[in-house]
């Protein structure tokens, strides 16, 4: 069988499926209902099978119309890409590397490799993108990015990957806290305690939200703060208690009155891993990336 698929198409899939509705799906996409109509319908003629369930109240999707629309809205995020990349081209630039990361491995380990990297490539661009491991594996394997930068038990599948770092996640208070001192907690201990939090979109949020959803208790958030800097100032001042990467915190922790107690719980040691779909069909700019980071971790790197 032969499949034809144009990128209209593609995007009036995307357009009905997030609209419910055949209508609102051909607005968005500047056509007329007849003509949205006898598309779906040829596309549904030309696959094989039904992509709609069409009732009074709308219209949803078939189990291969939820595939067909995944894998649209896939080849309309690379597309974007591309446009975006052939844009740098004309204005000069030589090469961009996508690279989504976790939020220690962003906040205390690639800026210096970073900057390191921008320097000796004028001509290349970054897009640097802070995420949950989960989805970055999904990102990866869906190229959406070039690299990643996972941490903890994620699976990475079929990918490629290479160790970077180990981190621990540790229990922050402020000196005097009754626990200062304390040589290990529970994470499930601590939940009773006001916590000082980063904001939901950072990776480490997501993954202490569901570390306490897994013990059916919340977090008691008293704030939320954007860094690993201020969440150390506000527990300091005695706002609360956090968790943070014990890199961050130790640091911060020589000149504030903080104290680090470790966490017993197994998850809050954690192995952070780069991974690829292929280092080999990576560009040579990007390769070279990968191998800054290798060598920074493996304390090869010497920054001028």
């Amino acid at each position: 069988m032969t499949m034809h698929f144009d990128l209209v198409d593609l995007r009036l899939m995307v357009h009905i499926a997030d609209a419910n509705s055949m209508t609102r799906g051909a607005e968005f996409s500047f056509i007329s209902l007849p003509a949205a109509s006898t598309r779906i319908k040829n596309l549904e003629e030309s696959i094989g099978t039904k992509l709609l369930y069409r009732t009074s109240q709308g219209v949803t999707l078939t189990p291969p119309g939820q595939a067909f629309v995944t894998h649209a809205r896939m080849v309309q995020s690379q597309i974007e890409h591309l446009r975006g990349d052939m844009q740098e081209y004309v204005l000069g630039v030589k090469g961009h590397v996508r690279v989504f990361a976790n939020t220690t491995s962003l906040g205390e380990f690639l800026p210096p490799v970073l900057r390191h990297y921008l320097r000796r490539n004028p001509d290349v661009n970054i897009d640097l993108r802070e995420r949950p491991s989960h989805d970055i594996v999904r990102a990866v394997t869906e190229g959406q990015t070039d690299i990643g930068i996972v941490a903890g038990l994620v699976r990475t599948e079929n990918l490629e990957t290479l160790p970077y770092r180990r981190d621990r996640l540790v229990l922050v208070v402020p000196r005097g806290h009754p626990l200062d001192g304390q040589m290990q907690i529970d994470f499930a201990d601590t939940l009773d305690l006001d916590y000082v939090g980063l904001q939901e979109s950072t990776a480490i949020h997501a993954f202490l939200r569901h570390a306490s959803d897994q013990l059916h208790r919340p977090i008691k958030q008293r704030i939320q703060v954007g860094n690993f800097e201020t969440a150390c100032r506000m527990i300091e001042s005695g706002v609360g208690v956090g968790v943070l990467p014990e890199s961050a915190a130790s640091r911060h922790a020589q000149s504030m009155e903080i104290a680090l107690v470790p966490l017993s719980d197994a998850w809050s040691v954690r192995e952070m891993k780069i991974c690829v779909r292929s280092l080999e069909a990576l560009p040579s700019f990007a390769q070279e990336l990968v191998e800054l980071l290798v060598a920074d971790a493996q304390g090869r790197l010497k920054f001028d």
